[in-house]
């Protein structure tokens, strides 16, 4: 008598990811876990998955393993307009599933953006549509020309694309607006409001003051760049928050930070954290400026609120279920079974790192997030070259100096 053949285990999943630490905010899931994933969707969620099961163990033992991140204020209709990027390299390195590009498209480019943006990528983009027919196309200027603000035309276009286009979007300073003041802002309310969707305004220098902007804010509307430097600013160091803004945060606005070139204040930002006003949302604002530095992508973004005191937790929250909620999708940015497998992967180094502001002031921190994999559908982002900027897309002065760091 001979013993039977051991059985092969059924392979339930496609792939295991392994030993990592998960850190998935939306379901308060805050430990070492192993992920099972099969047909494109996180399967199971167990403090250990055999892994005979599986046709592929990715070994997270010593990582934190996250929902892919969500990157709320984007730039990525590349070739079309003066701040786009590619989304998928960047995505492979950084970690960011999921692109919500703010206003580079407006009616007249968005069928493109579409067509060529959307459609083609293998991470997840959607858009909020500039009020103005005209996008981003140049540097600023959109709104000095009323012309452009056709809410008819724009609701037209939101109705056409319900399924791509979350938000309305509305940069209101001194340069976009060019003279014509608050006017932009009050047919961005109107768009937003006729369609049902939420505002996110770009502050920064005036005219139109911060007073004229909040004035026209409701609860679930996004104010980008909270952290800005300008005269826009929300916080100074003698006064401390504004008792507007914290009273809208209070009833539903979402403070974002929107790093970018021009818009992340170390000042700012450390006057609202020592006031207990923590951003809703932290952002990259990447562009083909932004990304040669000193912001550099959303991982560097969020080790510089990590190093200003901000838990791991806290910080992953804003850039996964935290944007979720902003955007209304609360079925992203989390790892939930049944949900899409976007998965990210990243390692806490310790060590001496220097930051900097937009006006390079720089703070020391001892940490930093590094992406080592990104998953999409389950499947691994390959990394692939990055496009040089274009010949426009040169840093300020300033900030030259980043590029040889």
């Amino acid at each position: 008598m001979t013993d039977a053949p051991a059985e092969t285990p059924t392979k339930r999943f496609d792939t295991i990811v392994a030993g990592g630490y998960l850190l998935d905010p939306a379901t308060g899931r805050d430990g070492t876990y192993d992920l099972g994933i099969a047909d494109g969707k996180i399967a199971s969620v167990e403090p250990r998955l055999d892994p005979a099961t599986a046709g592929r163990v990715i070994d997270a033992r010593g990582q934190i393993v996250t929902p892919g991140l969500i990157d709320l204020h984007t730039h990525v209709y590349w070739g079309v307009t003066y701040w786009g990027i590619e989304p998928d390299p960047v995505a492979a390195r950084s970690g960011v599933t999921t692109w919500i590009d703010v206003g580079s498209a407006g009616a007249y480019s968005f069928p493109g953006f579409r067509r060529y943006v959307i459609e083609p990528s293998r991470v997840t983009v959607r858009a909020f549509l500039n009020l103005s027919a005209i996008g981003l196309i140049a540097r600023t200027w959109e709104f000095a020309n009323l012309g452009y603000c056709d809410v008819d035309l724009a609701a037209q276009i939101v109705e056409e694309n319900r399924d791509v286009i979350l938000g309305i979007k509305a940069r209101i300073d001194d340069r976009t607006t060019a003279g014509v003041g608050i006017r932009p802002l009050e047919l961005a309310r109107a768009l937003a409001d006729q369609v049902g969707l939420p505002l996110m305004v770009h502050i920064s220098s005036g005219p139109p003051t911060i007073d004229e902007i909040l004035a026209l804010l409701r609860p679930g509307d996004i104010l980008t760049h909270c952290s800005t430097g300008g005269t826009h600013r929300l916080a100074t160091p003698g006064d401390g928050v504004r008792a507007d803004v914290q009273r809208l945060h209070d009833h539903g606005l979402v403070l974002d930070v929107g790093h970018g070139t021009g818009s992340f204040s170390y000042e700012s930002a450390e006057t609202m954290l020592a006031r207990g006003l923590l951003p809703d949302v932290i952002s990259s604002d990447i562009h083909q400026l932004s990304v040669q530095g000193p912001m550099f992508d959303l991982p560097t973004t969020l080790s510089k609120f990590l190093n200003l005191g901000m838990s791991l937790h806290d910080v992953i929250e804003r850039a996964t279920s935290r944007p979720a909620q902003a955007i209304r999708k609360p079925h992203l940015g989390t790892l939930r079974p049944g949900s899409r497998a976007d998965v990210a992967l990243f390692r806490v180094e310790e060590g001496a790192y220097t930051f900097f502001d937009v006006d390079m002031r720089r703070r020391n921190g001892t940490k930093r997030l590094v992406s080592t994999l990104t998953l999409v559908d389950g499947q691994p982002l390959p990394p692939a070259p990055e496009r040089r900027p274009q010949v426009w897309a040169v840093l300020p002065e300033h900030q030259q100096p980043i590029l040889k760091r």
